[in-house]
């Protein structure tokens, strides 16, 4: 392993770690002063206090006993990669107790060693069914990835 991917392994090691944990500082710390966090589920969290809101407010509002378990990290230049499978038990009404698991690909744009930007591809289908969530309900989180990736700029000339 390179000293740049051991260096990234241990970047996203406490990623997950800080995330499970529910630190919000410490988690927030590892981005960028206006670092930026792309959720499937939230939306888009832009700067460290909003990044604290997003794990403590959110994250683990919703969910406990979280399980986040990255593997073969990678970093080339200035992107990072991770595949990842990510549990947790739903505190959310109608799925309470319920375990979701799901599986991606963490991709990070790093600026030195901290993350300047995080987004996933996941496959939540899965994760969903296993919540009970209602089809519109998975829509509409669909939906919204969907629209997200429309508009990212490697999307140009993909959509109509």
């Amino acid at each position: 392993m390179s000293a740049g991917t051991s260096e990234f392994a241990a970047l996203v090691e406490a990623f997950a770690s800080a995330a499970v944990s529910g630190d919000g500082k410490r988690f927030a710390a590892l981005f960028a002063e206006d670092g930026v966090y792309h959720d499937v589920f939230y939306g888009t969290f832009k700067g460290r206090e909003a990044l604290v809101d997003m794990l403590e407010n959110r994250f683990h509002r919703d969910a406990e006993n979280f399980r986040w378990d990255m593997h073969d990290p990678v970093r080339a230049g200035d992107i990072g990669y991770a595949r990842y499978v990510f549990s947790y038990d739903s505190k959310l009404k109608g799925a309470e107790g319920r375990r979701g698991m799901f599986e991606g690909v963490s991709i990070m744009t790093l600026d030195g060693a901290l993350i300047r930007s995080y987004r996933e591809v996941a496959n939540v289908g899965p994760g969903l069914v296993s919540l009970g969530f209602a089809p519109e309900r998975v829509a509409k989180i669909l939906g919204r990835e969907v629209h997200e990736l429309a508009e990212r700029p490697e999307a140009a000339g993909h959509t109509r």
